[in-house]
């Protein structure tokens, strides 16, 4: 890192510039050098310190990766994809529940540490921008993602339009409320539906059967329930422990009965679902098919919109995010 924390000015003017998106997330950076046609070329990670720390921190594992992924080559611009709730400007992160922004203009802070275009909008729609040009929904009008991570994220493609809403705050699905007086979320509120369909919900949910019945889950985590981790129900699950699967159903459930409620709302083409716990695939996607036809109003009237994988993985929000910036500064490569 360069002196006060700066990424450095004194790029190599002959190497072609770059664009470069960064995936702030619950538990990590990752930022990637991403093309015109949505290829990343190059990644770099750090871990985010948590919400509980200063904002200093984040931004140094920010400029951190950004610096790294550069490799030395001018930057033409940085987009941010930010888990929390980002202002209609694109300028500050009003909220993020696993984060510790709190109203900070991040985009200005950012953009003046590291001397480029830098733009800035909630993950989950960046993910919806990438889906929908290079992914999963591309040929679509209207489209829905979701992102399943830490928590459950939300983007909005209306004619083709990401829709962001008065505040810029639209598509925070994770934090409707499907359980009155349920799980404490860390937002403040209860029962929120990222309680009982996320990363977290899902490592819940398998910690809460241990000692309950034989599974290979209590053999991985020692007997001590606090030590299960989300890799390690994945683990289970793929060696054919019924626990562990029942945990994915049961995730898969409450993802089927809030896409319908999403579906009934805006009726789009297809739903995608990214993030880290759409790795598990028809395991939780199945029974969300299932969930979402049982539950949908007049679901044998209409045209359910199917309920696919994104197509970018991880990588979705970066590139979304290089997108988002590489339109506004005119990037052709």
């Amino acid at each position: 890192m360069g002196q006060n924390g700066r990424v450095p000015t004194d790029a190599d003017p002959d190497q072609t510039p770059v664009v470069i998106g960064v995936d702030v997330g619950g538990t990590k950076v990752v930022a990637g050098v991403v093309d015109a046609e949505g290829r990343v070329r190059r990644t770099a990670h750090r871990s985010t310190p948590g919400r509980r720390v200063d904002v200093r921190m984040i931004e140094d594992a920010l400029t951190e990766a950004v610096q790294e992924v550069a490799d030395g080559a001018p930057i033409a611009g940085v987009g941010v994809a930010a888990a929390g709730f980002v202002d209609a400007d694109g300028a500050r992160v009003r909220f993020a529940p696993h984060l510790p922004w709190r109203g900070e203009d991040v985009q200005q802070r950012l953009a003046d540490r590291w001397g480029t275009a830098v733009l800035l909008d909630n993950d989950a729609n960046c993910a919806a921008r990438a889906e929908w040009a290079f992914g999963a929904a591309r040929g679509t009008r209207d489209a829905l993602m979701i992102t399943l991570g830490t928590g459950i994220g939300g983007g909005i493609v209306s004619a083709g339009r990401l829709i962001r809403g008065r505040n810029g705050m639209a598509g925070e699905f994770g934090h409707m409320q499907v359980v009155p007086g349920g799980h404490p979320c860390e937002c403040g509120g209860a029962g929120c539906w990222e309680q009982y369909c996320s990363g977290n919900a899902l490592v819940r949910d398998a910690r809460a059967r241990i000692g309950l019945q034989p599974t290979l889950l209590e053999e991985l985590c020692d007997g001590h329930a606090d030590l299960l981790t989300g890799p390690m129900v994945t683990e289970a699950a793929e060696e054919g422990d019924l626990v562990a699967r029942e945990v994915f159903a049961g995730i898969g459930e409450w993802l089927g009965v809030g896409a319908a409620n999403l579906v009934a709302a805006f009726d789009p083409e297809v739903v995608v679902v990214g993030g880290g716990v759409s790795a598990a695939g028809d395991r939780i996607l199945e029974p969300a098919r299932q969930a979402l036809v049982r539950s949908l109003v007049g679901a044998a009237h209409r045209d359910v919109p199917p309920i696919v994988r994104a197509e970018l993985g991880n990588h979705a929000g970066l590139v979304g995010a290089a997108l988002m910036v590489a339109d506004e500064v005119g990037y052709e490569r």
